[in-house]
């Protein structure tokens, strides 16, 4: 059993107390939301029906052109990709709502020339305009409230600009192969056979965020077949992840299907959880969300490209073809069902082995650029938090809280074998990719300028 991890049932919000470093000189006694943490929920919500590992790459453009705008009134630290002209008194509420619903709807023929497309242009007018609208009107008019309206336009332009053409759904598509060891569609499962497809295979193909090449995000790759290592992980997912196991405990089951959940929009929600209680200012709310979302995205984007260069195949296959990969440390079971199965009950998609391959997970790719970016920017590993996931039947689930960022990245190494998706290797891999992503990111961006 975990010890460092407790199931409440209370609210997430007012769960984070930690004195942390490296805020802004006004952090401290501002209103409980600010304009930033409110456009992350909105955004958040806006990507909520693309697949998780495209949410991240969303989030990304509406985040960085938020901290841009925010950024240069403020001046505090390097830009990302612009730091359009502004001045010290305009509103930053106006420039981070506009930079926001900028980037999610676009501008059209008959607000710039030339146009330029944004995210979710279909949820103009029914959604985001309404929200948008309420947002300023809560600014003051004046040049406060055009001076920001206009930095923010000028940082969502930048943002639309500059991922204009950077390969987001391209027409990459997973080979499957037949050989031991390379992967393949997962067999049919559940009563209606279910077999999952990737939506979007294309994202190990996106220009990445952060770092320069992805091919620097490169894994070790998974353990030869024949090793004693890939027999331990074998069987370790073989036990701990079956529909059937019997040692796996309920409250590993509980973790299994709580992370199953969207894992950006588990972390989005922290992200906010953690401004409103530590009562970041809108400064650094920008700055959290910017950094948060852009590692995110590129453990997601080193993530599938890592899977497309190993295409490694996931237990399910390996387990009922074990006959075949030359390892006397294994034995096929042909019926073998991973607890991931359609006849458990969830809200939302059901259960099932993912559609693409297994090395390296996807969720521990995120969640370790995550948890890395979580640390540098609070200066320390010991932030107590909540997370909140939508998907127990009923939702929500029995929230999950944890005493350091690190211990919920254990969780989710192991949530992904009790699941019986993963091998360990996959998810430990997964998690010192998104590492990597952070590293550079320190080095290279975010950095003070006073």
């Amino acid at each position: 059993m975990i010890k460092h991890r407790r199931i409440v049932r209370v609210t997430a919000t007012a769960l984070v107390a930690v004195a942390v470093g490296g805020l802004s000189a006004s952090a401290r006694g501002q209103p409980a939301v600010n304009a930033a943490i409110e456009w992350n929920a909105i955004a958040s919500t806006a990507a909520a029906g693309q697949p998780p590992h495209v949410v991240p790459l969303s989030l990304a453009m509406v985040q960085s052109a938020v901290y841009d705008a925010v950024n240069a009134i403020d001046g505090g630290h390097e830009p990302y990709v612009v730091s359009p002209p502004a001045n010290p008194s305009d509103s930053k509420e106006a420039a981070v709502a506009t930079a926001a619903f900028r980037v999610l709807v676009g501008f059209r023929d008959d607000e710039r020339d030339p146009p330029l497309p944004g995210l979710f242009p279909v949820q103009r007018d029914s959604v985001l305009q309404p929200l948008y609208d309420a947002s300023l009107a809560t600014v003051p008019n004046g040049d406060a409230k055009t001076g920001g309206i206009a930095v923010g336009e000028a940082a969502a332009a930048a943002m639309l600009t500059a991922r204009a053409n950077d390969g987001r759904g391209g027409d990459f598509k997973f080979v499957e192969g037949f050989d031991p060891g390379e992967w393949r569609l997962g067999p049919p499962q559940g009563p209606t056979g279910i077999v999952a497809r990737d939506p979007a295979p294309w994202v190990g193909f996106v220009k990445p965020f952060l770092v320069p090449d992805v091919e620097m995000l490169r894994s070790d790759g998974p353990n030869a077949l024949t090793s004693a290592a890939y027999a331990e992980d074998f069987n370790e997912v073989k036990e701990l992840g079956s529909l059937t196991s019997e040692t796996r405990t309920a409250d590993q089951t509980a973790a299994a299907i709580f992370w199953q959940d969207s894992g950006p929009l588990i972390w989005n929600r922290v992200y906010r959880a953690l401004a409103t209680s530590r009562e970041l200012d809108i400064v650094d709310s920008a700055r959290l969300f910017a950094m948060t979302n852009l590692a995110a995205a590129d453990g997601s984007i080193g993530c599938w490209n890592d899977k497309a260069h190993w295409s490694s195949w996931r237990p399910i296959t390996a387990i009922r073809e074990a006959a075949s990969d030359g390892n006397p440390a294994t034995e096929a079971e042909p019926n073998w069902l991973p607890l991931f199965d359609p006849s458990v009950p969830v809200s939302g998609p059901p259960l099932v082995t993912p559609g693409f391959p297994d090395h390296p997970s996807g969720h521990t790719c995120v969640s370790g650029a995550t948890v890395h970016t979580l640390r540098a920017f609070f200066g320390t590993d010991k932030v107590p938090f909540t997370a909140v996931s939508n998907k127990c039947s009923p939702a929500p689930c029995p929230l999950r809280s944890f005493d350091r960022f690190s211990d919920a990245l254990k969780e989710i190494i192991d949530a992904r074998v009790w699941g019986g998706i993963h091998f360990r290797t996959a998810d430990m891999q997964g998690a010192v990719l998104g590492k990597k992503v952070v590293h550079y990111m320190e080095k290279h961006y975010f950095r003070p300028t006073r």
